[in-house]
């Protein structure tokens, strides 16, 4: 059976939600229901058949044709089967998920997988700010998953995390894992300013020294520990890299000592 698929007829005129198009949304729907369902934000909002043309049956499996940075809650309260779209999608993107699998082929907004619970997001190219951190107000950011930005990402990527793994491969912003409560954040490329500030827990691993850490982060040299050996497998058996990060010893930094301390920044070891 072939993917439901939405091809988009032309660049939308207003911000859509698209938090519908989902396996769970339209779940049990015929293609006229689909058609009808309020996408546009505007006092006249648009409905998905003024915008997209439907083809395909497979309701699990869905695929967006043509991508937009105006497509905001993209894969929002997922839970189950697979969402790809093929182009660029606006922000919170994967809001709330919590099963399935999310593939941008492209660039996204702010707040990609905010809330984040479960499920996987793939995005291909780079990300806004705030990559699985919470929106205002909120106590927690991501919760559980894994969420993979190819390329780069913004500023405060990771904050709050609270579970889950977040892997940015180009380098990302300034404060990476702000207020990491738990979790894990991997970065490959260069690591902008106080990484780990005010940190409780959880691990952030680079594939290099980082630079412009906070003073409250104490060095603890090389210690010899097998959970670096272990995640790399880990990475490489997900298909998150295709190459170790760390290696046998990787340097280790402490932190952040101004709250817990109990967090860590492990480095690969340029010795």
């Amino acid at each position: 059976m072939k993917a439901m698929t939405f091809t988009l007829l032309s660049e939308p005129e207003e911000r859509l939600d698209l938090s519908v198009l989902t396996p769970t949304g339209i779940s049990g729907l015929s293609l006229a229901q689909i058609e009808r369902l309020r996408v546009g934000t505007s006092r006249k909002p648009a409905v998905v058949g003024d915008l997209f043309k439907l083809a395909g049956k497979d309701a699990e499996n869905l695929i967006v044709e043509g991508g937009s940075a105006r497509f905001d809650r993209v894969g929002a309260d997922m839970g189950a089967g697979s969402l790809r779209v093929v182009g660029n999608v606006g922000s919170q993107a994967g809001r709330k998920m919590s099963g399935g699998s999310l593939l941008i082929e492209g660039n996204a907004g702010d707040h990609l997988g905010s809330g984040m619970a479960g499920g996987r997001i793939e995005l291909t190219g780079n990300a806004g700010n705030h990559v699985a951190a919470p929106l205002a107000g909120e106590l927690a950011g991501m919760e559980g998953g894994v969420l993979i930005v190819r390329g780069r990402a913004g500023n405060y990527a990771g904050d709050r995390l609270r579970r889950g793994t977040v892997a940015i491969g180009k380098g990302c912003g300034d404060h990476a894992g702000y207020r990491m409560i738990a979790g894990t954040i991997v970065v490959t490329g260069k690591v902008g300013a106080m990484p780990g500030y005010l940190m409780k827990r959880g691990s952030l691993l680079f594939d290099r020294h980082p630079e412009a850490l906070s003073p409250t982060f104490i060095p603890c040299g090389r210690p010899d520990t097998a959970f670096s050996g272990l995640f790399d497998r880990y990475l490489i058996a997900e298909g998150i890299l295709d190459r170790p990060l760390l290696g046998n010893r990787p340097g280790k930094y402490a932190g952040d000592n101004s709250v817990s301390g109990k967090g860590e920044i492990l480095y690969r070891s340029a010795r």
